[in-house]
């Protein structure tokens, strides 16, 4: 089992990053800092930040960001991780077979299914979980099925995921399951999202970054991408974040946020602390 995680700031040279933030996020995060022309020349600096992502993530993420999405961007804080973890109990390949899966649009397509057994279940608000873990117990998957006749799948209520989540820890029954073999590929700004769940301010000048530095304003991009690979040896995913902040005089408008619906979510958590390390909501596994 592979799991590695990288964080960098990156700062326009022209600009005073405070020694006690670097001090910060090298101490909680051992992120260091690096120097790019983002004011000056954000080709250049979005070429070095895009190579330091695709090496994090074995070059599962080759471009996360583009010049264009830098422009007035002072600083960067990126976040790499780069995850490989085989199934305790792997699937047989030559027990994989095709069968329908409807996506969240009502469409049939076909799909390979792996199928084994047994796995711990639970139930609960008409959402049924399955934990699946990995070889040497530190992480595990646990996929969620959404209530019949949902169309898609929205996340399940706090009470509710506790409650799978409990039952599941407690042990008791097994079931045999048939899981779609999956691979994703997702990219998404994640302003609006953000914006929805209170953050708001952020992206506005009244935000306080003051402890990042005086010249600060607030965020002016958040980009995600992602990847994920589930077979029948096991998991390979990746996540990359950059959150991007303006200096003071260059506040400017972000492109609105792309969306997209799953009808099933996949949770890989790492069973000791019960941290979400990957999360993928699936619409449709048999798209490319």
């Amino acid at each position: 089992m592979t799991v590695d995680a990288s964080d960098q700031v990156w700062a326009d040279p022209s600009l005073t990053t405070l020694r006690s933030y670097l001090n910060a996020v090298a101490t909680g995060y051992d992120a260091g800092v690096a120097k790019v022309p983002l004011l000056r020349d954000p080709s250049q600096a979005t070429q070095e930040i895009n190579q330091a992502i695709a090496a994090a993530t074995r070059g599962q993420i080759p471009q996360l960001l583009s010049p264009s999405s830098l422009q007035n961007i002072g600083w960067i804080l990126t976040d790499a991780l780069y995850l490989k973890a085989d199934w305790a109990t792997p699937f047989q390949a030559n027990q994989t077979s095709p069968g329908p899966f409807t996506t969240a649009s009502g469409r049939r397509v076909s799909a390979q299914f792996m199928k084994g057994g047994q796995f711990a279940a639970a139930s609960a608000g008409g959402w049924t979980a399955v934990w699946l873990p990995y070889r040497g117990g530190r992480l595990a998957m646990m996929a969620l099925l959404p209530p019949a006749n949902s169309g898609g799948c929205a996340m399940p209520a706090a009470n509710q995921l506790g409650a799978l989540a409990s039952t599941l820890a407690a042990g008791g029954a097994t079931r045999a399951i048939e899981l779609p073999k999956v691979s994703i590929r997702d990219k998404i700004s994640m302003r609006g999202l953000l914006t929805e769940l209170g953050m708001g301010v952020a992206f506005t000048g009244a935000a306080d970054f003051a402890g990042l530095s005086p010249q600060a304003c607030c965020i002016g991009l958040v980009e995600q991408a992602a990847t994920l690979r589930v077979g029948e040896q096991g998991t390979v995913a990746t996540a990359a974040t950059a959150v991007g902040v303006m200096p003071a005089a260059a506040q400017a408008a972000v492109p609105p946020p792309i969306r997209f619906d799953r009808p099933y979510l996949m949770v890989v958590t790492d069973a000791a602390t019960g941290e979400p390390l990957i999360m993928a909501r699936v619409t449709d596994p048999a798209a490319p």
